[in-house]
């Protein structure tokens, strides 16, 4: 393929993605912060459901790290009223807690009086 047809191509797919962005920025099911991409399918779940789902679409579950990041999930709990699960969990010592993976958590946000671990950080 020459550089030029692929440089056609590129530009392209870069358009129809662009296209198919903004329906999804318009229907409130994606947003963006810091190059990644969160998004939602409105729909309620369960924690278990929501990990498979995320799997599914060939991601993971939110797991805030910044500020940005954490607005950008507060944006779905907004929009659709409703609690979001988060990527972490409490860890072995009470009121403490870690991403999925173990780690610690680097960046945090919480409520007031929270986290209680009551599911309703």
């Amino acid at each position: 393929v020459a550089d030029d047809e692929m440089g056609d191509i590129n530009h392209q797919l870069e358009h129809r993605i662009s296209r198919l962005e903004g329906v999804l920025r318009l229907e409130k099911t994606i947003t963006e912060s810091g190059g990644k991409i969160f998004a939602t399918n409105g729909k309620k779940a369960d924690f278990n459901t929501t990990l498979q789902k995320c799997k599914e679409a060939g991601g993971s579950i939110a797991a805030p790290r910044n500020l940005g990041e954490n607005e950008a999930i507060q944006y779905f709990v907004k929009t659709f009223n409703a609690y979001a699960y988060l990527g972490i969990k409490e860890s072995l010592i009470p009121g403490k807690f870690q991403f999925l993976d173990g780690t610690e958590l680097s960046y945090t946000n919480w409520h007031v009086n929270e986290p209680s671990g009551k599911g309703e950080e």
